[in-house]
């Protein structure tokens, strides 16, 4: 691995050092292919970060490069009193040579891609965490925390390479070391109708609004700015929403104001459309889409074949048609991804053919190993949210129970993005079970 010059610079209260590295595409080919890593490193402004242990983040999605913040926002304040803080950019996503319809084809064709595109799943970016550590600490542990995907990434961080780990924080993000795709999504589906007809009993005004709303696009869908088509199946997606803290009430703010009163009646707002566009666009994070069922693949013999898609179709209560034909709520979907979003999102349909070769791959390995982590000796610490929307709590303990030594806090306080919305509160809840 190569590292190239860094450069600094200050935020309030923070010092920032930016760091690019090159890593192998393929582990297991080092003297192959190479890409580039990014990664932000932050250090409380009079800290010496010499004297400091690391901490790296790894972010949730997949998909989503780290997060900008702007000093010492959300957990970051807690963190920065302890530690040096290490922002990765997973491969493909931010500044580490990112993967999207623009920079694909360069790979060739799809077949050449989804080649390409199997080498970012966890274990992947896990392998290139411990060439960054290595690089930067001098060979010494570190702490890593991981949110939701991040979570997963450092489960398999405990599998595969705890000797790189002092310690483990995961916050809404404890996988089911077994579960196929297929069983993922048939947990979560109740979950997802469960949010629903929360948010329905505090907004019953939404239930009519939302028929309407689905009624119009099932008769006339919309064009977004950008070309994306909205149709009832993708307005329904909205309900990815409905797992975030205060995403009920985003979704409430955004159906009150859905038309307008025009010259040929009524019709749906710009802003409307514009605020719609702002949460189904895949511009920004592809690889949500196009490896989302890859993140739960560890059957060499078993593909995962659009499970989310097969799983709905069981689940009739979610067919938009049926439900306008009758009188039922219509009911939100939730984190599925559909073969739709390739031909509805111009983001995503120059990459459709790719997205069905990945679903249709065998070949996944396991990413988890419970022998090992049955004698884990690494201190663990995990916020497993009460009836997460995103990650099965039922999986989650299961999983607690497996890896030994970890202490959870399960907790109806925060939804999944409880490590943004607590910040402070809930990276200290967790470096206090650390030390019970």
């Amino acid at each position: 691995m190569t590292r190239q010059r860094s450069h600094s610079y200050r935020q309030p209260g923070v010092v920032l050092t930016d760091h690019h590295f090159t890593v192998p595409l393929d582990h297991a080919r080092p003297g192959g292919e190479h890409i580039e890593l990014y990664a932000r490193e932050v250090v409380a402004t009079g800290k010496d970060p010499e004297r400091l242990p690391w901490l790296l983040y790894l972010e949730g999605g997949p998909g989503f490069g780290a997060r900008r913040f702007t000093g010492r926002q959300a957990w970051l304040e807690r963190a920065l009193a302890d530690y040096r803080v290490l922002l990765l950019d997973q491969r493909g996503t931010g500044r580490s040579t990112p993967a999207n319809r623009q920079t694909l084809p360069l790979r060739g064709t799809p077949e050449q891609q989804a080649d390409y595109l199997a080498h970012f799943r966890a274990d992947s970016i896990v392998r290139d965490a411990e060439h960054l550590r290595r690089t930067l600490t001098g060979g010494a542990p570190w702490t890593v925390l991981g949110q939701s995907f991040g979570g997963f990434c450092a489960t398999h961080y405990l599998s595969t390479a705890p000797e790189g780990l002092t310690a483990a924080l995961i916050t809404g993000g404890l996988p089911s070391l077994d579960a196929t795709a297929t069983q993922v999504y048939e947990a979560a589906f109740p979950r997802i109708e469960r949010k629903n007809l929360a948010h329905y009993a505090r907004y019953p005004m939404d239930v009519e609004r939302a028929r309407r709303i689905a009624a119009h696009l099932a008769d006339r869908p919309a064009e977004l700015p950008g070309g994306y088509r909205l149709t009832a199946e993708a307005f329904q997606s909205l309900g990815l929403l409905l797992g975030g803290g205060d995403g009920s009430h985003q979704l409430h703010y955004l159906l009150e104001d859905a038309f307008v009163t025009t010259a040929s009646g009524p019709a749906l707002s710009d802003a409307f459309l514009e605020a719609a566009l702002s949460h189904l666009s895949f511009a920004g994070h592809p690889l949500y889409a196009l490896l989302h069922e890859s993140i739960y693949a560890q059957d060499p013999a078993t593909p995962t074949g659009w499970a989310a898609e097969r799983v709905r179709a069981a689940h009739p209560r979610f067919d938009a048609a049926k439900t306008l034909g009758g009188t039922d709520p219509l009911l939100f979907t939730g984190e599925t991804i559909h073969p739709w979003h390739f031909t509805a999102d111009p983001a995503l349909a120059p990459l459709r053919e790719t997205a069905g070769l990945l679903a249709a791959r065998t070949g996944w390995q396991p990413l988890y190993d419970p022998e090992r982590l049955a004698v884990n000796e690494v201190p663990v610490a995990a916020a497993v949210y009460h009836d997460d929307m995103y990650v099965d709590t039922d999986h989650s303990l299961r999983t607690a129970r497996t890896i030994r030594g970890l202490r959870t806090w399960v907790t109806d306080e925060y939804e999944h993005d409880g490590v943004r919305a607590g910040g402070p509160r809930v990276l200290d809840r967790l470096l206090t079970l650390l030390e019970e």
